[in-house]
């Protein structure tokens, strides 16, 4: 077991050196996105399926309360937390819309949308991306492997490069990356308004 937790943690770390030199400036373009309009008065939204569904909500937590510093609140809704809604939408038209129902009435002009796919073929967090880019929103996509659709559709993929054939694997380690870079984006847009 020990040579099995040391191999994990080795894959873990390497591939936080990988996505650090690759992905740098994707990660800046997308906290100074959220930043300029969160500064505009706009607002964050954040949508994702299972562990992506988890990390909408950790993020728009560490926004809304805060994260490394004391500040006033910073608008920001997870899409994956109300389950009358989740629930009435998946019943009454498909699981496909249970955010695209939500963008449309919660999205506005300028808001900004982080859609979290580790495959990037979510066809419900793809047709939320669709949606908040028809109504003006800027989206942000944290990927894994080769973006999968998502990477065409968002503003701003950020494709944690992680490439194996065992897909269980494969998306628990792009979900460690991709909540380490919600941490940054969070610290930077802390950083930048305060």
């Amino acid at each position: 077991m020990i040579e099995e937790i040391k191999r994990q943690f080795n894959q873990n770390i390497e591939l936080h050196k990988l996505a650090m030199e690759q992905l740098a400036p994707k990660i800046a373009e997308a906290a100074e996105t959220i930043t300029q309009a969160i500064k505009a008065g706009k607002k964050l939204l954040l949508c994702g399926n299972g562990g992506s569904a988890a990390d909408s909500q950790h993020i728009a937590a560490e926004f809304v309360g805060r994260f490394k510093r004391e500040r006033k609140g910073l608008p920001a809704i997870a899409l994956t937390t109300d389950t009358s809604i989740l629930t009435a939408i998946a019943n009454d038209y498909s699981y496909e819309a249970v955010f695209v129902r939500q963008v449309e009435a919660l999205g506005q002009n300028g808001d900004v949308l982080i859609a979290i796919s580790t495959s990037g073929n979510s066809q419900n967090v793809i047709k939320a991306v669709e949606t908040a880019t028809a109504q003006g929103l800027k989206t942000i996509g944290f990927l894994g492997s080769d973006g999968g659709k998502l990477k065409d559709l968002v503003n701003i993929p950020i494709i944690v490069p992680f490439d194996s054939s065992d897909h269980i694997q494969e998306s628990d380690r792009i979900q460690e990356v991709h909540i380490f870079i919600g941490h940054i984006i969070c610290d930077l847009v802390e950083s930048n308004i305060f």
